[in-house]
Parts: C-alpha cells; structure tokens; sequence
C-alpha cells in the first residue's frame, strides 16, 4: 500500500509486543496501515521527535497526527478526526 492511499503509518521495532499486538488489532478491524522499521535512522529519528527524544513503539501517525502506543480505540478516533 502506499502512503497516499494509507492513512496510518506504524513505527515498530521488530520484538515489540506492542507493536505486534496493534498489527494483529489493526488487522482484524480491517483498518489499512503502512509499517516502518526504526531500524532506519530516518525512522528512528522520525520517531524520537515525537516521543521528545525517546523511541517509543509503537508510534502512529494517523492522517498526520502523532499517537504514542496508541490502543485501537484511540486509532479509531484520530481517524474520525
């Protein structure tokens, strides 16, 4: 999917249960999300400017808002927004 057609892009770190417990989440309420690996710098740094300095994950971005471990409800309404 590509980020124009997808309004929630998940930053994950790969061993996060959070980050796997959203995805499962995400997918069983059919809701459409672009993951990224803080693996790359670019998204490692993307997500320590939001979290003011940390690399929290999950962190979601939804139609350009910024949601730090966000639960599926929380998605939800960011995307009502």
């Amino acid at each position: 999917m590509t980020e124009a057609r997808t309004p929630i892009t998940v930053y994950w770190r790969l061993g996060c249960p959070y980050c796997l417990r959203l995805a499962v989440r995400l997918r069983a309420a059919r809701i459409p999300f672009r993951k990224v690996s803080i693996r790359d710098p670019a998204a490692a740094a993307a997500v320590r400017a939001i979290t003011g300095g940390d690399e929290i994950t999950p962190t979601v971005l939804v139609n350009g808002k910024a949601l730090v471990n966000p639960g599926i409800d929380e998605i939800r309404a960011a995307l009502r927004d």
